[in-house]
Order: structure tokens, then C-alpha cells, then sequence
């Protein structure tokens, strides 16, 4: 899971496969290969562990006129990593370099909504968010999961923060196979009779009903491809296959939406289908009119452990509503609600404005701040401003710089 072994040799990562497939499949359905069809979903939530945490965070933040809360184990605030896997590894989950205040990410947040890069963050306010630390999580530091909850309870959710289970770093659930302090494939932890999963149901639905004891539902077996932007899940560092649970009640009522987004190391292709049986939210889904999507990112070449993109790997509009992974989930999202899934198509990559540092702000493109130039809508660094420093910027949606 931790990205400091992002980068360790892909010859590990296909050994690891080789072990993790050979586990039985348990209560979860066998899939079902079919479309996303359309539900009456009347609400629209998200989880996730991981980079699958940060992920949820960013999915939550910069489409919070469609998400209504969010379920969090493990991870950080809103755009910590800065597009930048050093400060990733090191300020983001180690906190061995300095990283960007809650304050700071939260007038970030400000000014990409300003700029229509996100939505506003008033719908945030009065949003059910629960998170998730456990104290033997060596991989993501306390202080950063701190950070996530001041970011939220100062933009005013309603923040209830799990942080006294001796849980290592995983999801953890009443019927996860690994002991409570592992931090280990498949990162699924059981810590006794704990059910965080229901404790999160609760505050994000405000009452939930007892977890059924057998699945009747089905597992839909989907192509991402129709809902990647340019119709290639690959392009985006997202697998082919992605999986829905639906229980029988939503096929004739109304239901609520669960995304669920997994950790480094935990897709499909390399852990099976630990995340999807093992969750304990299949179980809950089924007695309470729930949808669970299970959208799956894989291995690239800057992801060699299947990762979702919350530090810039695959673009650095990773955290913003033009973010492909985000629009990929979002696209599934509309289609299970009935809402337009936009036509796939690739997009031109935008030119590269290249110009001093003072020429990018008198243009608009850049703001300034205590002698440094920052990218408008990005808020990337470039550097001092002056007439002698400069840096290549690029447009990638109106009012959205980023460097190139």
C-alpha cells in the first residue's frame, strides 16, 4: 500500500498476483458481465481506503453539488500531495517534509471553485463525513488524517473521526481475514467484534438496518472503457472490468449509491475480489436499499501498484472535476442515476504558454503572493515573481492553469 514502494520492481507486484488469486472466492456473487443500468438513486455517497481515501476526498470535494457524504479510512486532505510524489511519500504520509496547512488547502479549494474547477465548497457544510485512523497505521501518519478532519470541520461538516482502534492500515470490517494490527494483502483487517462499516453507514444515512447473513443481490460486471474520457480505462490507469453490487430491492425502489474506491495494491486483477467480498458493505447494501460501485483503477508505468491518482501520476487535473479518473467514476455515477454520461472522445492536449513569471500574472494566467507566482486555478508554485523568472503554463479548462 505505501507509495514509498511505488516504485519497487514490477517482478514483486506480479509475485504478489500470482499468490493473491489463488484465494476462494466467498459470499460475494459471482460477476455478472452487463451494463450500468439506471436506478432511482436518491442519494449519492463515497468511501474509500488509501489512495482510494484520497480519491473519495477529492471525488467529494470537487463534485459536491452530487456527493452527499463520505466514508474515509486512511488518508489525507484535499490535494496534499500538490502534484508532486515526493511531497506524496513524504509530507503526505510520512511527515518528514512540510506540508501545505488545512488552511491553506482550504482557500486552495476556494479559488478552484472560483475559478469553476470545482464545485463550491459550501455543499460541503452539513455533509455526514466519517474517518477512519487506526493507531498501528505506520503508512499514512495520524497527523495527516488530522489534517483531513480540520479541512472538513472547518468548511463545515459533520465530522465523526474512528481514531482509537489498534487497526493497521486497511479497511476494516467484521469479517476482513487479516488481524487488526496487519498492514498486509489484502488490507481487509477484523479487530474483534468492531463494525466500523456500520458505524459509517449510520452517520452517512443516519440509521441503518442489521447486515443481511447471505447476499441475494448480483455483481455486475461493467466495461470502464465507455466511461473513461477518450473511451480508454488504460489511457487513465483504471482496469477494463468495473463492478457494481446490486440487491434485489433496487431493482423495483429507490436506493442509495455507495462509491467505493480501494487502496494501492487492492483492484480486481491483483488481489481478487478481497475489497468487494470482504467489505461488509454487500451485506448492509442488501437490507438497506443500497447500490455499491466498485470502480477499479491497475497497474501503469508511473503505477506499478494499481493506485488511484491523488499526487498527479496520470494528470496533473488529477484532483480537479476535469481529472480523468474523477470524470471516469463520475460518468458511472450518472449512469446509474440516469443522469448524461458525456461521449467519450480525446481532447487535444492544451499549448504550453511559456513567459516571465511577471507576463503570466499581468496575463491573468498566474496570481502573485509574498514575491511568488502561483498558477490560477491550480495554485501550482512557479516560482518567484519577477521579469527574469519563467515558467510554461498550460490551460486546461477555463480558468485552470497547471504547469506544464
Amino acid at each position: 500500500m505505501r507509495l514509498r514502494n511505488a516504485f519497487l520492481a514490477l517482478g514483486a507486484a506480479t509475485g504478489l498476483a500470482a499468490a493473491s488469486l489463488s484465494m476462494s472466492i466467498a459470499a460475494v456473487p459471482a460477476p455478472q458481465p452487463g451494463s450500468l443500468a439506471r436506478y432511482d438513486i436518491t442519494g449519492t455517497y463515497v468511501s474509500g481506503l488509501s489512495s482510494g481515501g484520497y480519491l473519495a476526498n477529492q471525488l467529494h470535494v470537487a463534485y459536491s453539488g452530487l456527493f452527499q457524504g463520505a466514508g474515509i479510512f486512511s488518508a489525507g486532505p484535499y490535494d496534499c500531495a500538490q502534484n508532486s510524489v515526493s511531497t506524496a511519500l513524504s509530507a503526505c504520509m510520512d511527515t518528514v517534509l512540510p506540508r501545505k496547512t488545512p488552511a491553506e488547502l482550504e482557500a486552495l479549494t476556494r479559488n478552484r471553485a472560483s475559478a469553476g474547477a470545482v464545485d463550491p465548497p459550501q455543499n460541503l457544510s452539513g455533509d455526514p463525513v466519517w474517518l477512519f485512523h487506526g493507531t498501528a497505521d505506520a503508512t499514512v501518519d495520524a497527523a495527516v488524517n488530522n489534517d483531513l478532519a480540520t479541512y472538513y470541520r472547518d468548511f463545515g461538516a459533520r465530522v465523526v473521526y474512528s481514531n482509537s482502534s489498534a487497526a493497521g492500515h486497511a479497511w476494516v470490517s467484521p469479517i476482513g481475514p487479516n488481524a487488526c494490527g496487519s498492514t498486509s494483502s489484502p488490507y481487509v483487517n477484523k479487530c474483534g467484534s468492531a463494525d466500523p462499516v456500520r458505524e459509517m453507514l449510520s452517520h452517512l444515512f443516519g440509521s441503518v438496518n442489521p447486515a443481511a447473513s447471505s447476499l441475494s443481490g448480483k455483481l455486475v460486471q461493467f466495461d470502464q472503457n465507455a466511461y473513461a474520457p477518450g473511451g480508454s480505462a488504460s489511457a487513465v490507469s483504471m482496469g477494463r472490468e468495473g463492478f457494481a453490487y446490486v440487491p434485489r430491492a433496487c431493482e423495483t425502489s429507490s436506493c442509495k449509491l455507495m462509491v467505493t474506491l480501494h487502496g494501492c495494491y487492492q483492484y480486481f486483477g491483483l488481489v481478487g475480489n478481497a475489497l468487494m467480498d470482504k467489505a461488509y458493505l454487500n451485506e448492509y447494501a442488501d437490507t438497506n436499499n443500497m447500490i455499491v460501485l466498485y470502480p477499479q483503477a491497475t497497474t501503469s508505468g508511473p503505477n506499478p501498484r494499481g493506485c488511484w491518482d491523488w499526487w498527479g501520476y496520470q494528470s496533473a487535473q488529477y484532483a480537479v472535476k476535469s481529472g480523468p479518473q474523477m470524470a471516469a467514476v463520475v460518468n458511472m455515477v450518472r449512469a446509474l442515476s440516469g443522469g448524461p454520461v458525456p461521449t467519450t472522445t480525446t481532447q487535444p492536449v492544451p499549448e504550453c504558454v511559456s513567459a516571465s513569471n511577471y507576463a503570466h500574472t499581468v496575463a491573468g494566467r498566474a496570481f502573485a503572493n509574498l514575491g511568488q507566482t502561483y498558477a490560477v486555478g491550480s495554485g501550482q508554485a512557479l516560482g518567484l515573481w519577477n521579469t527574469f523568472t519563467s515558467s510554461s503554463i498550460r490551460q486546461t479548462s477555463p480558468g485552470f492553469w497547471v504547469k506544464c
